[in-house]
Parts: structure tokens; C-alpha cells; sequence
């Protein structure tokens, strides 16, 4: 060989083991931290599988001739291991954590809505939760609004977000797409990107949803008022009920990525209208209010660093988690829905 074509043989090897490796990523770590998590219960059978997956891929990878031919084989192995995984069957029943313990449901009467396993938790400091689950009567021809709460825990990357629905008589009817936790089980965003968790939606009272975020939880919340006809503000919030019903014979799992608080409140307006174009601000959501300033979907008479300040409602919220008119309280001082 000349020795002037090694250079250019040994980049074009190292190019091709690179594209492999960016192209078996799936295959090298979603794949054992699949069966580590959605495995066998037991840890140890689950990492020694896991391990043994490791082995195998290495084996195939190594002793398989010519490259191509491993590649397929890792990635027809990967097939039948992902087959496995979209098998695995969600669940309603479950040992569930008391906050999450009811499925909510709504029955649908033309302008008529009567929503059950609305919860109105009280989180007293010092004292027992207060479990109250409730049943509520809404009337669609008095809704007036839709609200959009971001939540932030941490790192302002991300944010959880809450839809409400705002009505004439000053009622708001909150729904917050969450994981529904076992007994003793904690959220983990890592295990979110598995079969970890089934999808729960808690309808909800303001005070109960936003409250336990701001006292006891010390997280900060935005509240921003959006752009949303009446018309179509009742289309999404039926959307909304009617999944919450199929919920209850079909239950489905949370994703981290691909349906979480952000993602399915993007699925949920899809089934009303045609879907705007996509954002990285939808997945890194923390920035979804700039987005929402950016399209002109909350007010935009402000700077946004005005806007933001106004809507923080932390505080306001703190101060008022003991009170009946709660929800009137946090929308005090607000820039004007737009109209």
C-alpha cells in the first residue's frame, strides 16, 4: 500500500466505527437499561440479563463478518428485544400512591359536563393530608378562558406544566398530566423514559394542584393567561375529558420524551386543530412561555422579562394556599388575557 493512501484508510476506518457506534447507540444503552428497568423484578436477575445482552452485542459485533452483516444482527436482536418492551401491558390496577389513587372521570351532556375524582387535597403544614375527592358540574356555555401554569422545580431547562380552564362564576378546573406512582415510589426522570409509569390525569382544584407545588413542594409557578377562543377552549377541554374516560379501560404509559406534561397537552390541542410547527422550546420546556410570547399566544403588550416577573405566582399562591377564593387570589395583578 502507498504510503500515502494509510492516512486516508485509517480515517475512512475510523469514519465507519464511528457511524456505527452512533448508529448501535440504541442498541448499546437504551437496550440493557431496558431490561434493567422494565425487566424482572429482581435486580440481580435484571442486571445479570443485562449483562448478558452487553456480552452477546459484543460477541456479534467482534466475531461477525464483514461489518454490515453484524450491524443487521445487532439491530435484528434490538428488534425482538423492542417487540418485547412495546409488549409489556400498562396497568389500572395497581397499589396507588393516595394522591393518585382515584381515575377521574367526566360524563358529557351536550353544554353539560359533570367531572368526578376531582381532587381537592388540603396539605396543612404539620398535619395529616386532608383526602377529598370530589364530584363537580360544569356548564361549557360559562367557559371563558384557558390558563397555562409552568412549574419549576430545579434546573429551569424544564418546567411542568398545568392546563386550567376558566369560568364566568370565577371557578377553574385544573388538569395536570402526571406519572401515577405506586405506594413508595418515587418519579425518576431517568426511569420516565421507560415502562416505569402509566399516564395519570388530576383534575383538580387550583388550590389543591398549584398550591401543594408552591407551600410544600417550594417549587416556583408562572401563570400565563393564552389566546384561545371560548370555542375552542371547550373543544380542548372535551378532548381532554374524553381521554380521561378511555383512560379508565385503557390505560397507557408515561414517556419522558414522547408523551409527557408538555407533549400530550401538544397531542391533546391536535385533536381540536392542526398542530403548529414544531419547536425544540417544546422539549425543553422551560423556554415554552418565550415560545408562547414568540407566536403571540400570551400577551405580548409587555417586554417578556416584564411579562415573566408579573406572572410569577409563587408567592402569591403561598400566601393564599388557606383560601376559598384561591384561584382569585394568584390572578391578581396578571397582564390581561389576549385577545
Amino acid at each position: 500500500m502507498p504510503p500515502a493512501a494509510r492516512p486516508r484508510r485509517l480515517v475512512s476506518r475510523l469514519l465507519r466505527a464511528l457511524v456505527v457506534v452512533c448508529t448501535l447507540l440504541p442498541v448499546l444503552v437504551w437496550a440493557p437499561a431496558a431490561i434493567w428497568f422494565d425487566g424482572p423484578a429482581s435486580r440481580a436477575t435484571a442486571g445479570s440479563l443485562a449483562a448478558a445482552w452487553c456480552l452477546l452485542l459484543a460477541g456479534v459485533l467482534l466475531l461477525t463478518k464483514p461489518w454490515w452483516r453484524s450491524l443487521a444482527l445487532a439491530w435484528a436482536l434490538f428488534a425482538l428485544l423492542l417487540s418485547w418492551w412495546l409488549a409489556i401491558p400498562p396497568s389500572n390496577t395497581r397499589d396507588w400512591a393516595p394522591d393518585v389513587a382515584q381515575l377521574p372521570g367526566a360524563d358529557i351532556d351536550g353544554n353539560r359536563v359533570t367531572v368526578h375524582g376531582v381532587r381537592n387535597f388540603e396539605y396543612a403544614s404539620g398535619e395529616p393530608v386532608a383526602e377529598r375527592w370530589e364530584t363537580r358540574t360544569y356548564d361549557l356555555d360559562h367557559l371563558v378562558g384557558f390558563d397555562l401554569f409552568m412549574s419549576y422545580w430545579g434546573p429551569t431547562l424544564i418546567a411542568h406544566t398545568i392546563a386550567s380552564w376558566e369560568f364566568d362564576d370565577g371557578r377553574h378546573l385544573a388538569i395536570s398530566i402526571e406519572t401515577r406512582k405506586e405506594v413508595g415510589e418515587e418519579y425518576s426522570a431517568i426511569a420516565g423514559f421507560f415502562r416505569q409509569f402509566e399516564v395519570y390525569y388530576v383534575v383538580a382544584d387550583e388550590r389543591d394542584v398549584i398550591g401543594v407545588r408552591a407551600a410544600e413542594r417550594g417549587e416556583t409557578l408562572y401563570l400565563y393567561r393564552l389566546q384561545m377562543p371560548p370555542g375552542k377552549a371547550r373543544e380542548l377541554l372535551l378532548s381532554y375529558l374524553r381521554e380521561i374516560n378511555r383512560l379508565t379501560e385503557e390505560p397507557r404509559w408515561y414517556n419522558a420524551l414522547t408523551f409527557n406534561c408538555t407533549t400530550a397537552i401538544r397531542w391533546q390541542t391536535r385533536q381540536i386543530e392542526a398542530a403548529r410547527p414544531w419547536d425544540w422550546k417544546l422539549l425543553v420546556n422551560g423556554y415554552l412561555d418565550e415560545l408562547g410570547y414568540e407566536r403571540g399566544q400570551i400577551n405580548t403588550s409587555l417586554p417578556f422579562p416584564e411579562l415573566r416577573a408579573r406572572s410569577d405566582v409563587t408567592e402569591k399562591a403561598r400566601a393564599a394556599i388557606d383560601s376559598d377564593d384561591f384561584s382569585t387570589r394568584i390572578r391578581e395583578g396578571l397582564p390581561d388575557r389576549p385577545h
